[in-house]
Parts: C-alpha cells; structure tokens; sequence
C-alpha cells in the first residue's frame, strides 16, 4: 500500500472518530467511545501499529479541542491502538488485533490513566477504578470492528483495499 494510500485511510478513519465522538458514555470520570476502539482495530489491520497509534493521538487531541473527549482519551486509546498493531502485524489474525486493542486500552491504557487522572485532572480514584469502564468500551468497540473486518475479509474486498 502506498504512503499516500495509507494517509487517505488514516485520514477517514480519524474522521470517523472524531465525527462519531457524541456517541460516548458517560462512566465515572471516563467517556467511554467505542467508536475509537473499532477504529484502532480496523487501523491495525489496514495501517499497522505506527499510522494506528498515529490516528489515536490525533482523534483524541482533535476530540480534547473540541470538548467531546478528556484526557483519559490518550492513554486508553493509544496504547490500545499500538497492542492492536503489534500484535496484528506479528499474529496476522484478526483475533490478534481484538485482543490487544482490548488488552491495551482495557488493562495497560487504564493503568495509565491513573497518573493523569490524580495528577493532572484531580480526580480520586482507584488504580483499577478505569479498567471496567475502559474494558466495557473496547470491547464493545472491538466487536463492532471485528465484524465488519471479518465481512470486508467475506467478501474480498479487505484484500483488495491491502493490495491496491
């Protein structure tokens, strides 16, 4: 896939993301968006784990800006987005990809969001008080994307989009 290929699809996917942001829950201090979890899976299929992580710091800083998003967005869904990638990129499953975007943002991305949370936006909470409300937004996020992937991969056309 060429460089420029790639760009255009990172630029939809980061539109998706941030035109999609009102569709968050609200849960504690976090918002949870699964919309930006679909985009990281399908991202670490299509793009790999550089643009992934790219579009994840661009969608949540993009969403900070425009008050649809918080802090939290950058840990959860960065971190989600580089397990997602790495593990694609070295798995070639889809399954891969859903388990570590739901690893990354629902385990490791909570536990970095601690630090931010305390710290930065002066919120009490637990070590673990983000894992359940990150955990429920990426995987409903990654099951949305998981099928429309294994659709696209159904019907041919996620190997056209690869190889073009």
């Amino acid at each position: 896939m060429t460089k420029s290929r790639k760009l255009t699809i990172a630029g939809i996917l980061i539109a998706v993301g941030v035109v999609c942001s009102p569709f968050a829950i609200p849960i504690g201090a976090a918002k949870c968006f699964p919309i930006q979890h679909m985009v990281n899976v399908i991202a670490a299929v299509l793009l790999g784990p550089v643009y992934g992580v790219s579009m994840a710091f661009l969608t949540s800083l993009i969403r900070m800006m425009t008050g649809m998003g918080t802090l939290l967005a950058f840990p959860g869904s960065m971190v989600g987005a580089l397990c997602a990638g790495l593990m694609y990129k070295y798995g070639k499953k889809l399954g891969f990809a859903f388990i570590g975007e739901v690893a990354g943002t629902g385990i490791l991305g909570a536990l970095a969001a601690y630090p931010i949370a305390t710290l930065i936006m002066g919120q009490e909470a637990a070590i673990i008080g983000y894992m359940l409300p990150f955990l429920i937004s990426t995987i409903g996020g990654s099951i949305i994307a998981t099928v429309l992937i294994a659709a696209l991969q159904k019907t041919g056309v996620l190997k056209n989009i690869k190889n073009t």
